[in-house]
């Protein structure tokens, strides 16, 4: 790589440890002496699968960031594609490349960890980064924005971190949604020194004032991601534990969720008389309909085509399920599953009087 880019002094990344003979248990142990490319999009609030808490809890080895059971096949087809997308990319682009199997560290900010797929020779000489993925053909709207190619906003938060730890200008990401080399997407995003600096100082923060501080940060994502979360890191319900008093921060957090419940009755109150209307509408349609299953109008020049066609699903009643329940248990046992959630319900009542 060349000594300088503009005025920016150029660095020689660090190596924490050589990953080639490590196992999964030593490799997540390094992992957790700082922050790694895919925990970037969590702490700078940008990651739709995990919150900064869940990073948090992580590097402390509180509750390790494991990816849902649920998503276990596509995890595993990614890790069994990624030599066959890289080879993809070699036969599309043309360049070199080849892999280093070690973790690195940026020597200015050793906190910023980096553990890359695969390295690209460019033909002047440098050196690039090459990012895998895997995804599907409905994951794919992700890499477009108004027409426009882009990078997943949780995946480029990964690549600039991957080129300020490597002092790398360039990173490529090739992404196979199909079973051909042409469901490939390939993008570059060059590197941005005003998105690295805050990049940075967010990352520092977090390592210093939380991870360090040993003080969770705060749930600012959406209510599912939180709940999600929360999930993860308490597990199942604990009937017996005792009644938790409610801080400041947390009794005005409660007052805040009653003043949208009541907004939201008013709201839902309206959204019901309209609803009404609406099914009034179409049983009307639907009985001019008789047993049809299209019908047509044309007005303003618009040409309205109605269908009422029917929808055919198997499945299993309640009243078929206690039967089955009570003539042959063993194979209700074998094939029903018993999932648990958790109602959250505010009961308001007056204190009494001292």
């Amino acid at each position: 790589m060349p000594e300088n880019v503009g005025q920016r002094t150029r660095h020689v990344p660090l190596v924490l440890v050589d990953t080639e003979n490590l196992s999964r248990e030593e490799w997540l142990a390094c992992r957790r002496q700082g922050i790694g490319g895919s925990d970037v999009a969590g702490i700078m609030g940008i990651s739709p699968f995990r919150t900064a808490r869940d990073i948090y809890y992580d590097k402390l080895n509180i509750a390790p960031v494991e990816e849902e059971p649920e998503n276990w096949v596509a995890l595993e087809v990614g890790n069994l594609l990624e030599g066959l997308v890289a080879r993809i990319f070699h036969k599309k682009s043309g360049l070199e490349i080849f892999q280093v199997k070690k973790m690195f560290r940026h020597p200015l900010y050793p906190f910023m960890l980096a553990d890359v797929d695969y390295f690209a020779r460019l033909p002047d000489g440098e050196t690039a980064i090459l990012e895998i993925k895997t995804t599907n053909y409905n994951a794919t709207d992700a890499w477009w924005q108004d027409g426009r190619e882009i990078v997943p906003p949780y995946y480029e938060a990964q690549g600039r971190h991957y080129m300020a730890v490597m002092d790398a200008d360039r990173v490529f990401f090739c992404c196979l949604y199909g079973n051909t080399e042409d469901e490939c997407i390939i993008r570059e995003i060059r590197r941005d020194m005003a998105y690295e600096q805050e990049m940075i100082y967010l990352e520092q923060y977090f390592w210093e004032s939380h991870v360090l501080a040993k003080d969770p940060p705060p749930y600012t994502e959406d209510g599912a991601q939180i709940l999600g979360s929360v999930q993860r890191y308490c597990g199942p319900a604990d009937t017996g534990a005792p009644v938790l008093e409610l801080g400041a921060d947390m009794a005005e957090t409660l007052m805040y969720y009653l003043r949208l419940q009541e907004e939201k009755k008013k709201a839902e109150k309206r959204s019901g008389e309209l609803e009404k209307e609406l099914q009034r509408a179409k049983a009307i349609l639907i009985a001019e309909m008789g047993t049809g299953c299209t019908a047509e109008c044309r007005r303003d020049g618009f040409r309205y085509t109605v269908t009422y066609n029917p929808v055919r699903k198997a499945g299993v009643d309640k009243n078929n399920l206690s039967r089955l329940k009570l003539q042959y248990p063993e194979i209700y046992e074998r094939f029903v599953t018993v999932s648990e959630y958790r109602r959250f319900l505010v009961k308001v009542s007056a204190e009494e009087a001292a």
